[in-house]
C-alpha cells in the first residue's frame, strides 16, 4: 500500500487535534505526518499513534515533500500558505472559507459530489460544517428529484465557535448555579439558558455570512445553481453537534417513504424511525462519530411537492475533521 506524507497546518487546534485523531482510526496511509502552526505553538507536542510528534512553525518551506496538506487555519493563513503548499506539489484541502466560492476550487462531500475532487488544481475546499450536515440529510432526496427550494433553521453547537466557546458556556452555567456574575467574551449575549438567532456578520439583505454559506455552498455542492435557500443560523446552549431543521420542495413529489428509504440507503446517513422509542436524534447521540442521523421526516403542509425533516451532525468531525480526511481518502484510492 502506497504510503503519504501530510502535514496539518493548525494542528494544535481544535479541527486540527481531530484532524489527527480521525487520519489514526482511519488507519490512512501516513509515512510522514507534520504536524504545522504558529510560532506560538511551536515546539510544543501532538500524539500520533503512541508518538509525540514535535510541531513545527508553519512557513514556505514547510509543505516541500508533502503530497498532502490538511488546513485548519483560519482564512488568513490559508491564503498565505496556498501557493506555496501547491507550488511544493502538494494537494491542500483547506477547511477554512477562503476558496469556497472560487470557481477553479472543488468544494466536496465525498458521499454527495466526490468526482468534483478530481478536478482540483492544488486546492479542496472543504465546505461549511452546517452544509456539510444539511447536505448529507438531503442529498438522498435530491437524487430522488432535484431540490429546488430549502428553509433551514440550524442549532449551532458552542464548539463551532472553537474551544473558547466551550469554556464560556461550561464557565456560564458554573457562574449560575453557584449564583454568581455570569461573564461573556465570545458570543454577543449570554448562551448558558438563551438562544443567540446570529451567527456570523450581518450583510446587507439581512441574512449573515453564516447563514448564506447554505445557498451558495449548496448550490455548488448538489450541482444546483438556481437553488433557492432560506436560512437562519442559531447559536444554542449545546457543547457539540449541530442540529438542522430543513423543508425542502422537489420537481416533483417525493413521498415520505421513497424518502426513507433513499435516506437509510445513503452513505454516511442514519436514518432514524425508532431508536429509543423516538423518531428523531439529538446533538448527544451524534457526537464524536461521523454519521449524520436524519429523522421525522414528513410531508410539508405548505407545499404539494414539500418534505420537512431534522438532522444532527457533529461538526467538528463530519463537519470538518473527518470530512477533509475522507477527502485525502478518495484521493487516495483514486491515484
Amino acid at each position: 500500500m502506497k504510503e503519504y506524507n501530510v502535514a496539518v497546518l493548525g494542528a494544535t487546534g481544535a479541527v486540527g487535534r481531530e484532524m489527527l485523531k480521525v487520519l489514526e482510526e482511519y488507519d490512512f496511509p501516513v509515512k510522514t505526518l507534520r504536524p504545522l502552526a504558529s510560532a506560538r505553538s511551536a515546539g510544543s507536542t501532538v500524539l500520533f499513534k503512541g508518538r509525540d510528534i514535535t510541531v513545527e512553525e508553519a512557513c514556505e518551506s514547510s509543505f516541500e515533500g508533502m503530497d498532502f496538506v490538511l488546513g485548519a487555519v483560519g482564512g488568513g493563513m490559508a491564503k498565505k500558505f496556498a501557493p506555496a503548499i501547491v507550488k511544493a506539489g502538494a494537494v491542500f484541502v483547506d477547511n477554512s472559507s477562503s476558496f469556497r466560492l472560487d470557481p477553479d476550487v472543488p468544494l466536496v462531500v465525498p458521499e454527495v459530489n466526490g468526482a468534483d475532487a478530481f478536478n482540483h488544481k492544488g486546492i479542496i475546499a472543504n465546505p461549511n460544517c452546517s452544509t456539510i450536515i444539511t447536505l448529507m440529510a438531503v442529498a438522498a432526496v435530491n437524487k430522488l428529484s432535484p431540490i429546488e427550494t430549502m428553509v433551514a433553521c440550524t442549532y449551532q453547537a458552542v464548539s463551532g465557535a472553537g474551544q473558547a466557546g466551550l469554556v464560556e458556556l461550561e464557565a456560564q452555567m458554573s457562574a449560575l448555579a453557584e449564583g454568581r456574575p455570569v461573564e461573556r467574551r465570545t458570543f454577543p449575549h449570554q448562551i448558558a439558558l438563551n438562544v443567540i438567532p446570529h451567527i456570523g456578520d450581518k450583510l446587507e439583505n439581512g441574512y449573515t455570512a453564516e447563514e448564506m454559506k447554505m445557498q451558495n455552498e449548496g448550490r455548488r455542492i448538489l450541482h444546483l445553481p438556481e437553488l433557492k435557500v432560506t436560512c437562519t443560523c442559531v447559536r444554542v446552549p449545546v457543547m457539540r453537534s449541530h442540529s438542522i431543521s430543513v423543508s425542502l420542495v422537489t420537481r416533483e413529489k417525493v413521498s415520505v417513504e421513497q424518502a426513507n428509504a433513499a435516506i437509510a440507503a445513503f452513505p454516511g446517513c442514519k436514518l432514524i424511525e425508532d431508536y429509543e422509542g423516538r423518531d428523531y436524534p439529538t446533538p448527544l447521540d451524534t457526537s464524536d462519530q461521523d454519521l449524520v442521523w436524519v429523522g421525522r421526516v414528513r410531508d410539508d403542509l405548505t407545499s404539494d411537492r414539500g418534505l420537512t425533516l431534522w438532522c444532527c451532525g457533529d461538526q467538528v468531525r463530519k463537519g470538518a475533521a473527518s470530512n477533509a480526511v475522507q477527502i485525502l481518502q478518495l484521493l487516495a484510492k483514486g491515484q
